[in-house]
């Protein structure tokens, strides 16, 4: 994990005064409500439905038990008792009182962690592979780079104002686990024949009202010029984009409007300029900042463990937890471990000031003290040796953080909604649990295999429910609250490539929802071949069949109810 210096200790403290002063000045009436919210969104604060909001940002996802007890006594001391975790791998807390927020922001940059630039028309926290560093599959470690950018475009004069939110992903894995495909800019690592490092660059996605993919600008760029190309494609973002129309105003809409060869055109045109020019990287500067992170000191340690071996022959929930919550680590004898935020009964994303406390004791104890955001709400402790998986899987599940779910049916992502966002349309939360409730049983959702469900209460898909294999999007008709369903989309994870769901038809009732998920999963064990996956399937027979068992004749088949009494 990135270690501060003195430079990014000062500037963050620094940052903090000047806010507490901001604030000062508003609440005594110096400011007025216009002139104060750019000020509040660049330190991450939304005036939410019932109070405000404070959006705190993680490095790339990163986070250390020190950071996780402070974000615990934060919950405590100036929220209602707990923490969000969203899919941009950021942590929310939804009852702050705006007068406390510079206390807040103090006490975040006394262990390195801030909120700036985590809201508002800027780039924003810049996110990455939550197997970053672990995975087998990887070209180059992606974390430096994520953090030579978040030096760079921190508090940067020229992109402070751009003409919407700006937001920037950087991946190295041959799988794209940091759903790139969905970003303003993107960067991927990737190496020629002659192994030569570089990053294929991409740019113009985003969800959201209008959702597309983004287009590739360039298929190889060595990675001197990461920074100067960068700075090409937001200079040209920044110049020509729309800033008379709000929804019109994303990197998006001008790649579409331009179409990418021009938009590439112009961004090279741009780069002519900046090629070469000071903020070319040198082997230096990446020494520099890959010298800050800290590197786990791994043991030797055997491929097999026996302990290990004999818990999962005798032990058959720990088999079950083991089978989806648990990865395999690129260094032998280790393993990575999601801590599921599923639990039933509990807000997708959701942890409790004990919960987090607890999480910091587990990471400190297994895993050299340190901790990933995942981009599907839940957590990870990526170096856990294997013989202590049996161990830490007691500890996880006396925390109520061992929900062996992972990649299925009910670790489904969600936003807060209308129980809590001033932009949702409708409620998310009762559906998702409505759902949860509907498939509870462990055997089910384990024999019904990998679906990714993902729900949005607003066109602003904070779910990112367009690339859910299942996506749910609420609506509002009329002053009552529906619900419009997608299918096909993808968020890349699987290692095919990122797809948008399409829309199967009229939306629903909430009371629907749940009859609806059924339909669609009877439809896809029917038609599926052997393992085939839901996702395989549905490319396979199209979503015609899925259509009529929702929309068609009375439907004939149900899951069984005993099949949905939790066991285990």
């Amino acid at each position: 994990m990135y270690r501060y210096d003195e430079y990014d200790q000062r500037l963050i403290e620094e940052r903090v005064a000047q806010y507490r002063f901001q604030t000062e000045r508003y609440l005594a009436g110096g400011l007025s409500d216009d002139e104060f919210r750019p000020l509040r969104l660049h330190n991450g604060l939304y005036i939410q439905r019932h109070a405000p909001m404070l959006r705190i940002g993680t490095a790339y996802g990163m986070l250390n038990a020190t950071q996780l007890r402070r974000l615990a006594r934060i919950a405590r001391d100036y929220d209602k008792g707990y923490a969000h975790f969203t899919t941009r791998q950021n942590i929310q807390f939804n009852w702050v009182e705006l007068p406390r927020v510079p206390d807040i922001l103090a006490e975040l940059a006394e262990v390195q962690a801030h909120a700036i630039q985590t809201s508002g028309s800027c780039i924003r926290a810049i996110t990455s592979d939550a197997l970053a560093g672990v995975a087998g599959d990887e070209v180059a470690d992606p974390r430096p780079w994520a953090e030579i950018l978040r030096q760079w475009s921190t508090l940067h004069p020229e992109f402070a104002y751009l003409p919407r939110k700006f937001k920037v992903a950087v991946s190295g894995g041959a799988t794209d686990r940091a759903v790139t495909a969905i970003h303003d800019l993107a960067f991927r690592l990737v190496k020629t024949d002659d192994g030569l490092l570089g990053f294929r660059v991409l740019a113009g996605g985003g969800l959201g009202r209008t959702p597309i993919l983004a287009q590739t600008v360039r298929e190889f760029l060595p990675w001197q010029h990461f920074l100067t190309y960068s700075e090409a494609i937001l200079r040209t973002y920044n110049r020509f984009a729309r800033r008379d129309n709000l929804y019109k105003s994303r990197i998006k809409i001008l790649v579409q409007t331009l179409g990418i060869a021009e938009f590439t055109r112009q961004v090279e045109e741009e780069w002519a300029h900046l090629e070469g020019g000071p903020s070319t990287l040198t082997d230096a500067e990446v020494a520099r900042v890959t010298g800050r992170f800290t590197v786990p000191d791994y043991h030797e340690l055997p491929a097999t463990d026996l302990c290990h071996a004999g818990w999962l022959k005798e032990d058959r929930a720990f088999a079950r937890w083991v089978d989806r919550n648990v990865q395999a680590h690129k260094v032998r004898g280790y393993a990575v471990v999601t801590l599921s935020l599923k639990a039933p009964g509990r807000a997708p994303g959701d942890a409790s000031a004990e919960q987090l406390v607890a999480i910091a004791d587990m990471a400190e104890h297994f895993s050299f003290g340190e901790l990933r955001v995942a981009h599907d709400q839940n957590l990870i402790l990526a170096d856990v040796p294997v013989a202590e998986l049996y161990a830490l899987w007691h500890r996880a599940r006396a925390a109520g953080l061992a929900t062996p779910t992972v990649g299925l049916l009910a670790d489904l992502v969600s936003c807060p909604g209308g129980d809590y966002c001033g932009l949702a349309l409708a409620k998310t939360l009762p559906v998702a649990a409505a759902i949860r409730e509907r498939f509870e049983d462990l055997d089910l959702l384990h024999d019904i295999g990998e679906i990714e469900l993902r729900m949005s209460g607003c066109m602003n898909a904070c779910g990112h429910h367009h690339v859910g294999h299942i996506g749910i999007l609420g609506l509002e008709k009329g002053g009552e609250e529906f619900y419009q369903v997608t299918l096909g989309g993808n968020s890349a994870r699987d290692g095919k490539d990122a797809a948008l769901g399409d829309v199967i038809g009229p939306s629903f009732r909430a009371d629907q929802v749940p009859d609806v998920i059924e339909s669609l999963v009877e439809t896809y064990v029917e038609h599926r071949i052997g393992s085939e996956r839901f996702s395989d399937t549905l490319r396979r027979i199209g979503a015609s069949s899925f259509k009529t068992r929702v929309y068609g004749e009375p439907r004939q088949t149900r899951i069984p109810t005993e099949r949905r009494v939790a066991n285990g």
